[in-house]
């Protein structure tokens, strides 16, 4: 389970951008001027997976370097957070079409135990961050032979 915080004109401008993509733009053709709302509070996707060993959270940030990222962990909470800029190379009046969603984003994640923030490892690599949140020893699988 994640906690989102809900963000009402997001939801709308996701709509109104599967609806451009269903229609093929015939009813609303993409324009810089149609697709500043995409430039604002995106989130990225993320796999969680659990191993005998830990949970697992990897999450796709293209385009992002390492000090962008930031990871907290409070209580059950992992808080995973950054912020993507726009590529300042060319002029706003020189894009013909602009899909790449920047700015600030924030996901939390509820861990199913406390943990160890300490044990806590993350690498980056390729566009891919991946959290390794070990499981503390009540909760790992204890294998038990039968005689």
């Amino acid at each position: 389970m994640e906690l989102v915080r809900w963000n009402p004109m997001r939801d709308m401008n996701d709509l109104r951008h599967r609806i451009d993509q269903m229609f093929g733009g015939m009813f609303y053709p993409a324009s810089v001027e149609n697709q500043g709302s995409l430039q604002w509070n995106w989130n990225p996707v993320v796999d969680v997976y659990d191993n005998d060993e830990s949970i697992v959270i990897k999450a796709e940030l293209p385009g992002m370097e390492k000090k962008d990222i930031s990871i907290d962990v409070k209580d059950r909470l992992l808080i995973l957070k950054g912020e993507r800029s726009t590529d300042k190379e060319v002029k706003e009046e020189k894009y013909y079409r602009r899909e790449r969603s920047y700015g600030s984003f924030q996901r939390v994640f509820n861990l199913p135990v406390d943990v160890d923030a300490d044990k806590i490892e993350a690498a980056y690599a390729d566009g891919l961050l991946k959290i390794e949140i070990p499981k503390p020893e009540t909760q790992k699988p204890k294998q038990i032979t039968v005689h």
